[in-house]
Formats: C-alpha cells, structure tokens, sequence
C-alpha cells in the first residue's frame, strides 16, 4: 500500500493520490492560515473509522442475509484542546441502518466489526477508547 502527497498551493491544501488513481484533499484549518479546501486531517482519521467499519457491517449483513437498504454513520470524535499535539479522547459512533433488520443480527454485525475486523478500529483503540450504539429505520418505502 502506497499513498503519494502533493501540494496543492501556497498554503496547506493537500491532496493524497493512491495507486489506482483515487484522491481526496485535506487542508489546515483558516486559524493557522488554511483555505478550508479540504478536510482536517483529523476528520480524514475518523472518515476513515467510518469507512472501514461501515463496509465491514455491510459485508456481514449481506452474508447474514439481511435486507439492508442503507446505512449511515455519524462519528464524534472528542479531542483534549489543552495539549498538543490534540489527540482524542473518545469516539463515538452511531449506526443509523435501514431496512426490514433483525435488531440481534444487526448488534453482531456492528460487534464484529466493532472488535475483531476493522482494522482502523483495531489501531485506534489502543489510544482512544471507541463506543457505539445503531437504531433501525423501516425500509424507505414503508
């Protein structure tokens, strides 16, 4: 796995290019002199938790048989703003799922990711303790 990094201006807009071609920018914040063109890196961290974990939970739905229409994550990350580096102090994820879901098969699909296979799980939880909860929406067209 390779990333490559090039800079896009004067400042502090970035963009990550990977092997197949992919990219996604980042940028500092407007306080330290950023354009605000990209996302924080910080933010990229926990977009990144959400990816990893969101494809995990929908793989084991799928393989559980599970009718998942959707899915949508939404990621708290709490940061301590009185050191620096400003590490974080807790995440929090809430699963938002829909469709016509099993609550039990749902809870395991999210623990298993959760705790065994997401690998960007499994590296931040030995800095920053991670929680999680799910609710259940109907499927969209009930």
């Amino acid at each position: 796995m390779q990333i490559e990094i090039k800079r896009l201006n004067d400042l502090f807009h970035l963009e990550a290019q990977n092997a197949e071609g992919r990219r996604v920018q980042s940028d500092g914040s407007p306080v330290i002199g950023g354009s605000n063109l990209g996302m924080r890196p910080m933010e990229m961290l926990l977009s990144s938790l959400g990816s990893c974990t969101a494809i995990d939970v929908i793989h084991f739905l799928k393989k559980m048989r599970q009718p998942l229409e959707d899915i949508q994550l939404r990621i708290k990350g709490e940061r301590d703003a009185n050191r620096m580096p400003s590490p974080f102090t807790h995440i929090h994820i809430h699963y938002t799922l829909y469709g016509a879901l099993d609550p039990q098969k749902a809870e395991r699909a999210i623990r298993m990711s959760a705790e065994k296979y997401c690998s960007v799980s499994r590296h931040l939880e030995k800095s920053v303790p991670i929680s999680w909860d799910f609710s259940i929406q109907p499927p969209r067209g009930e």
